[in-house]
């Protein structure tokens, strides 16, 4: 245990000095404030042409200016921008060493591999939940501002799960962004490996078969396609969980027993 915290403390400071946080956060601050644009174009298109905020020739056939709506691309926004954001995150949280050639020094330091691992993880879960309950709460004072109509109660505790749901399910697929930053010595096979796994999600979410794919699961899940009630099944979140855990202990493998002499 006295190593794993040892593990950690290294983690968040590193993380804590770097300017990757800011960055992602500033980064992804940009989904409610754009959904909060697109609510005040939606309430009022005319006037949002006179304004110049669309082109004259631009047309809305799509979308209600609410709180559903809102909350919808919040949600797809976590899923969807989330799956790319949060790979980047995972990439450099287990990339960076092997990317700045510091990794035979890391691993050569008196705490287990095993704390090591386990304390990425840590720093990468917490990065990515945290962010994510940045965006809900900057949503919630972006809409109030708007003065976006159809709030509920009901309403906001569905979102809420639908928003930190898509979420959850986004963050325990991550694992395999590690194994594959691992295994890949850098960050930039790890962000092939999102692209394609985004890519596949979308051609199986077509084909029909989403609700097996887990890489598509969290987009369903946030609503992209349709209630997910009728595109989720029990089996869609054991997948994903069942693809979190082997992840994870692939991750833990190959850290423990690879050759790290490069």
């Amino acid at each position: 245990m006295k190593n794993f915290l040892a593990a950690l403390w290294v983690e968040t400071l590193k993380t804590r000095r770097s300017k990757v946080p800011f960055f992602t956060a500033l980064g992804f601050l940009i989904l409610p404030l754009v959904g909060g644009l697109f609510m005040i174009i939606l309430k009022d298109p005319e006037a949002a042409k006179s304004m110049g905020l669309i082109s004259t020739k631009a047309q809305l056939t799509a979308g209600t200016a609410d709180w559903t709506s809102f909350f919808g691309i919040l949600s797809q926004g976590v899923a969807v921008g989330g799956a790319i954001l949060f790979a980047i995150i995972t990439a450099w949280v287990f990339g960076r060493e092997f990317s700045d050639r510091t990794a035979k020094e890391l691993l050569a330091l008196p705490t287990s591999r095993e704390s090591i691992v386990g304390a990425k993880f840590v720093v990468v879960a917490v990065w990515t939940f945290g962010l994510s309950l940045l965006i809900f709460g900057l949503g919630l004072v972006v809409g109030y501002w708007v003065v976006i109509p159809g709030w509920s109660v009901e309403l906001f505790q569905s979102a809420t799960v639908g928003v930190l749901g898509s979420a959850l399910l986004t963050i325990a697929l991550l694992p395999f962004v590690a194994l594959v930053a691992s295994m890949g010595r850098g960050y930039l096979p790890a962000f092939g490996w999102a692209i394609l796994t985004v890519a596949l999600a979308q051609i199986v979410a077509v084909t029909g078969w989403g609700d097996w794919f887990p890489w598509a699961v969290p987009a369903l899940f946030s609503g992209a396609a349709g209630p997910r009630a009728e595109l989720l099944g029990t089996h869609s979140y054991v997948v994903v969980l069942l693809s979190g855990f082997i992840g994870l202990d692939a991750t833990f493998h190959w850290w423990r027993d690879a050759d790290q002499a490069r």
